[in-house]
């Protein structure tokens, strides 16, 4: 079975196994990509923060306690949904449980909007990148972090074992669906080159102010081998951009 979006979560074993292997202290979302999607952040004192594709919103609470005034999340997942709620519970926070396809974006709105490792699910991207635009205040900024398109491009990698010795990078500038074996499952994905998400930015009114490819910092790895392994190939994208 292949899986849409965010449904693949609310398979119970599946939600489970994604938890502990996201929550591993050597995660590379842990290690990589969060210490860069921070220094693109920067302060969040009083911002009001919408979050796309939570997950279980535990950024969320890290935000809220580093002093933003507001924290809203949504999220596909029903399962995800109903952690990041119990997460958020007593915070001045909130998620809304809906596919980023369908949610109503308000009106110039938001200080920052955010969106971690959830937009290569997406098929079509035009609107929703619109959408938060229009729900930007002035100069508001929006960043968001990708699965690399390296990586997206092919899936002859993804069927090796998880220690891979090698990456393959072929079909890279044919766009589009890739069905990508993970944790045991088969998960839709949709790939675009770097110039795809570059124009996509542009078009939706967006000025781009610094992109990251996340390179690994070695004070982030408690192993050696793993930090090694690390510097091979890029694992993230991330877009920093204003409106």
């Amino acid at each position: 079975m292949e899986y849409k979006g965010p449904s693949a979560y609310d398979e119970d074993d599946f939600f489970q196994r994604f938890l502990s292997r996201r929550n591993r202290k050597d995660s590379p979302n842990n290690t990589m990509e969060y210490p860069a999607i921070i220094k693109l952040l920067g302060e969040v004192d009083q911002k009001k923060i919408l979050d796309l594709g939570c997950g279980d919103a535990r950024f969320g609470v890290e935000l809220l306690n580093q002093g933003c005034s507001s924290y809203e999340g949504v999220e596909g997942s029903r399962n995800m949904a109903a952690q990041a709620a119990e997460n958020l519970n007593g915070l001045q926070g909130h998620v809304s449980h809906s596919y980023l396809e369908e949610w109503n974006y308000p009106l110039n709105h938001y200080d920052v909007i955010i969106s971690r490792m959830s937009l290569h699910y997406i098929k079509k991207l035009d609107h929703i990148f619109e959408q938060i635009n229009h729900a930007l205040h002035e100069h508001g900024k929006f960043i968001f972090s990708v699965q690399h398109p390296v990586l997206t491009a092919s899936q002859g990698s993804a069927e090796q074992s998880s220690r891979k010795t090698n990456w393959m990078v072929d079909d890279y500038f044919h766009g589009g669906k890739r069905v990508e074996p993970w944790i045991d499952e088969q998960v839709i994905k949709y790939h675009r080159t770097i110039e795809d998400y570059v124009k996509l930015i542009k078009t939706s009114g967006f000025k781009m102010d610094d992109i990251s490819e996340c390179a690994p910092k070695r004070k982030m790895f408690t192993s050696e081998e793993e930090y090694q392994r690390r510097l091979r190939i890029p694992l993230f994208l991330i877009f920093a951009c204003h409106k």
